[in-house]
């Protein structure tokens, strides 16, 4: 008999002995009762700082026949046997082809492979480890390679982040992909902890083993190998060009391009795909002492092992929301341009997050009537406008225009640094932000600075530092699809995970490949 214990409340010194030992108390069980002990959930309460605790639920397998203590934090968990996927009628001539090896692309081919489809897999960039070089060589030099860069190569743009694995969606798949990652490296505590995380130093060995998973499974993975055009006739999808030359013929396809894909974008809408604007956001990174964000949500627990304090605030204003996103404990501000003449900004933490300062995206919600065009790609040039602008403002030197918020707030250059070191991993300038951003972008986010600081004490500090300019928060489109999860009048293309913009973040875009994956395999069969 398998039962789930919920609210297991431990103080920030025990450890799992002391953990299992209450499971068992409260289950009104004996120790040589138990055959198994799991945890499945651990989340941290400081509501009462600075008494904190660590709130757990685990799974107790226990001999049958046992008596259990009824409690309503007790749960007999009964054994769901998960239907399994039957192929369709439709017969496959040619392997599916994915395109990008991002979360969807990746967890879209991995669901393929292990079901006997055999996917080939097409990746602009490069692989996980040639990438990391030319990243790093772009972070020292500037020297951008426009196909291999952190928007771009195996494991997308989340390669080079948190490795965040939270979610607001509630879907059965989610378990499905905390497993994959598990058993490809990922930490075990992934399985568990309410805001699990990998960490870029641990997520490219990770999304290295899936690759190797993928082609022992039966799947191919090909690099530099950028899908330049689609050949679409009645309808239906009849093969794709790779680097302008090679044709490979393909029924289906899980168009898994991620959010930067702009001249991917325009490709396919020149050749019929359906677009529509869709909203996102825009703004800087700002940086604080981490210290500071731990003492504002710990108090004076702030500085125990195991507590590394994160935020997520947001204000809803009359015409928009201004909140904070991606936010990076103890983890650094990235050069994240995909295209020469830009600057663009994400953050990154490694998986101990013990740097010096913490960053968050501060974006304001856009909408397509601000982009000036109703274009279905005028987001993209939105997108691109700010960031030229940042690139122009920063001294056309390919460096990030950095600012003071004190001054950003005065509307002055910052000139000099303050208290907070800029992380940055390219060059920096000092200027004024509000020079590229919107002024209804840079006016919503002063308005906002006091409401945050009392959520956060100290978040309005005057040497609080910003980093312009952050503008792939998510996809400037949306690939219209239909039921079938294929794109509107065109059988057989499948538009899958952010870039599609059908998911915000590694999970969700994960969770749509498989979702994609799960279409096609119920749509068709392939092989013997």
């Amino acid at each position: 008999m398998k039962l789930i214990v919920h609210n297991l409340k431990l103080s920030l010194d025990d450890g799992i002995d002391e953990l299992k030992a209450m499971a068992i108390k409260k289950a009104g069980v004996k120790e040589n009762n138990l055959k198994d002990f799991k945890i499945v959930k651990e989340s941290i309460d400081a509501r009462k700082k600075p008494h904190i605790n660590i709130v757990y639920s685990v799974t107790l397998e226990i001999q049958d026949g046992v008596r259990i203590r009824k409690d309503n934090d007790i749960r007999v968990l009964e054994d769901v046997e998960e239907e399994p996927l039957i192929p369709g009628n439709k017969k496959l001539k040619d392997r599916p082809v994915v395109i990008g090896t991002g979360p969807a692309g990746l967890f879209a081919g991995l669901v393929l492979a292990q079901n006997g489809y055999r996917p080939l897999l097409l990746e602009r960039g490069e692989c996980v480890e040639k990438r990391t070089e030319l990243v790093n060589r772009y972070w020292k030099t500037g020297e951008l390679d426009p196909n291999t860069n952190v928007q771009f190569g195996e494991g997308g743009a989340g390669t080079f982040s948190d490795g965040k694995l939270t979610t607001r969606i509630n879907d059965r798949r989610c378990t499905k992909v905390l497993e994959e990652f598990f058993k490809s490296g990922a930490p075990e505590e992934i399985l568990y902890r309410a805001k699990p995380h990998i960490g870029s130093d641990i997520l490219g060995r990770v999304v290295m083993n899936l690759r190797k998973r993928i082609i022992d499974y039966g799947g191919d993975v090909r690099f530099n190998a950028k899908v330049t055009s689609i050949n679409i006739g009645d309808g239906k999808l009849k093969s794709v060009i790779v680097n302008e030359s090679e044709e490979i013929p393909c029924e289906v396809v899980v168009l898994a391009i991620g959010h930067s894909a702009r001249d991917t974008f325009k490709m396919l809408y020149d050749k019929g795909v359906p677009f529509a604007q869709k909203p996102f956001s825009i703004g800087v990174r700002i940086e604080h002492p981490q210290d500071i964000i731990n003492r504002a949500q710990y108090g004076e627990a702030a500085g125990h092992p195991r507590l590394g304090a994160d935020y997520q605030i947001f204000k809803k204003l009359e015409k928009r929301t201004v909140y904070s996103f991606c936010m990076c404990p103890g983890g650094v501000v990235v050069a994240s341009a995909s295209e020469p003449g830009t600057i663009v900004t994400n953050g990154m933490s490694e998986f101990a997050r013990d740097k010096q300062n913490a960053n968050s995206a501060l974006v304001v919600s856009v909408e397509p009537e601000d982009f000036g065009s109703g274009h279905p790609l005028a987001g993209v040039e939105f997108q691109r406008k700010w960031e030229r602008l940042a690139y122009e403002v920063g001294g056309s030197s390919n460096s990030a225009p950095v600012q003071r918020l004190e001054d950003f707030i005065e509307g002055r250059a910052s000139t000099r640094l303050g208290s907070v070191k800029p992380s940055y991993t390219g060059s920096v300038e000092l200027a004024d932000i509000n020079k590229c951003l919107p002024i209804y972008v840079t006016d919503s986010m002063k308005e906002c600075i006091e409401f945050f600081d009392s959520k956060i004490r100290g978040f309005a500090m005057k040497d609080a530092l910003l980093t312009g300019v952050e503008t792939r928060t998510s996809s400037p489109v949306r690939i219209l699809r239909g039921d079938s999860l294929e794109a509107i009048g065109i059988q057989g293309l499948y538009p899958a995970g952010e870039g599609a913009g059908y998911a915000g973040g590694i999970m969700s875009a994960a969770v749509d490949g498989i979702r994609i994956a799960e279409e096609i395999i119920k749509a068709y069969s392939y092989g013997d």
